[in-house]
């Protein structure tokens, strides 16, 4: 299903204190957008495409691997990667997106990030986490992956929706 633009959306651009090679359209809180609950997909050669539930801190966003996926494999090869985290809600119109590349890093596991990492995710209560605390906290090939994007475009593609299509059920 196509999510279309407003025709009087202004164009992306460079907005002021970030990166070189970042483009965040104006209006659009890119940390706020990113600190919600939201699965990004993490493209890498191969090719490969897979969804992850990630942080994003310091600029960057991390998320686990580990023996259970060919992604350290993968990024050992060859460490580029595409990231697109989006929404689209057709009863709204909000369709808003953060698109980024850059070289990504396996890094050590560290624990109070995991712990973050899982509390965003799956709650405060570490005991109902099941098989992510005993597969993640005690694996010994878990790993951070963190991607520091050399390129991130920040985009609100929103449009106003024929609630009439949406009251119907969209049939």
């Amino acid at each position: 299903m196509h999510c279309g633009r407003m025709a009087d959306r202004h164009a992306p651009r460079k907005a002021a204190g970030t990166a070189s090679g970042w483009q965040i359209e104006a209006g659009l809180d890119l940390d706020a957008f990113l600190s919600q609950r939201l699965v990004a997909r993490v493209a890498a050669s191969g090719p490969s495409v897979r969804p992850v539930w990630y942080l994003w801190e310091e600029r960057a966003f991390w998320w686990l691997t580990g023996g259970w996926s060919r992604l350290p494999a993968l990024l050992e090869r060859d460490p580029r990667i595409a990231l697109v985290v989006d929404t689209c809600d057709l009863a709204t119109g909000s369709v808003l997106q953060v698109r980024a590349r850059g070289s990504a890093e396996l890094l050590p596991f560290d624990v109070q990030r995991a712990r973050r990492w899982g509390s965003r995710y799956l709650g405060p209560d570490e005991r109902r986490w099941g098989r992510f605390a005993d597969g993640v906290f005690h694996d010994a090939s878990t790993r951070f992956v963190r991607l520091a994007p050399t390129t991130l475009r920040a985009r609100d593609l929103s449009y106003s929706p024929d609630l009439r299509w949406v009251a119907a059920g969209a049939q």
